[in-house]
């Protein structure tokens, strides 16, 4: 009698390992669900969150949880709090915000006294050095946070319609060399000023251009007769444009046509060396 010839066994995994691999993951679940109803040890926490925000910066660096409560749980709770949380973060901000802007506006308070103090302390000094001179009917004084300003007018200096001192005028702008070396590392600078009456001059085209070459008279006379480093001395042309009076009237027109010497205070006098 033959031998019958035994079946070969299905293909794949036996039936028995299906049914223990779903055992094993019901098992995995269930004891993923104890851990997770289970007390988190409170170190190995912080050490988790401390690690997360330094990595990849969740939460705000030196905290080890949201806001300064405890983590309750798994630490999903606090989450309810993050509103007011991040209100208080953001008041914070806006508080230090005002202090800065406070603090940044105080110090610019006193600059600008100090400012002001040593300007007012100059003007006393040139004002006193001009009735020396005997030049208080020639000049008038001004000062500012920036500059004390000496005003001449422009009758006792030019011509009409012309940019070169007049005899009279050089001692005067002599005695204010002597006067501003005083000031010799400040900055100087000398403006020329017009009525805004068309100059008819064939030498000079307006009166911004005569502007410019009667303030340039002024530097080159005392760049010659003092000891003042040329390069904290400037000039400018301002023409019709910064009038201090109305020049509809003669008398208007006459205190425009001035030459202005502002003498900067050590505040405003860097130069570039």
């Amino acid at each position: 009698m033959a031998k019958r010839k035994p079946e070969d066994p299905p293909k794949g995994s036996p039936a028995w390992m299906s049914t223990f691999s779903d055992l094993m993951n019901l098992l995995l679940c269930f004891f993923v669900l104890l851990f997770s109803m289970s007390t988190v040890d409170a170190d190995k926490l912080q050490q988790v969150v401390a690690s997360m925000q330094s990595k990849i910066s969740i939460l705000p660096a030196g905290g080890s949880s949201i806001g300064d409560g405890e983590m309750i749980s798994a630490g999903v709770r606090q989450l309810e709090f993050m509103d007011s949380y991040y209100n208080e973060m953001a008041n914070s901000a806006a508080q230090d915000s005002d202090e800065q802007t406070a603090g940044k506006n105080s110090v610019q308070e006193e600059y600008e006294k100090q400012e002001l103090s040593e300007s007012e302390k100059m003007a006393e000094q040139i004002q006193k050095d001009i009735e020396k001179a005997g030049l208080s009917e020639q000049i008038d004084v001004d000062f500012s946070a920036e500059y004390v300003q000496l005003n001449l007018n422009g009758a006792i200096l030019f011509d009409s319609g012309k940019a070169d001192l007049v005899a009279d005028a050089r001692p005067i702008v002599d005695k204010i060399g002597r006067i501003l070396q005083r000031f010799e590392k400040h900055i100087i600078e000398v403006e020329g000023h017009t009525d805004n009456v068309p100059i008819g001059s064939n030498k000079y085209e307006s009166n911004e251009v005569l502007s410019v070459y009667r303030a340039l008279a002024v530097t080159k006379r005392l760049r010659k007769n003092t000891n003042l480093d040329p390069k904290y001395i400037k000039f400018a042309g301002r023409g019709d444009y910064v009038p201090v009076a109305d020049n509809s009237t003669p008398e208007g027109r006459a205190r425009n046509r001035r030459v202005e010497i502002k003498v900067y205070n050590s505040y405003n006098s860097d130069v570039i060396e």
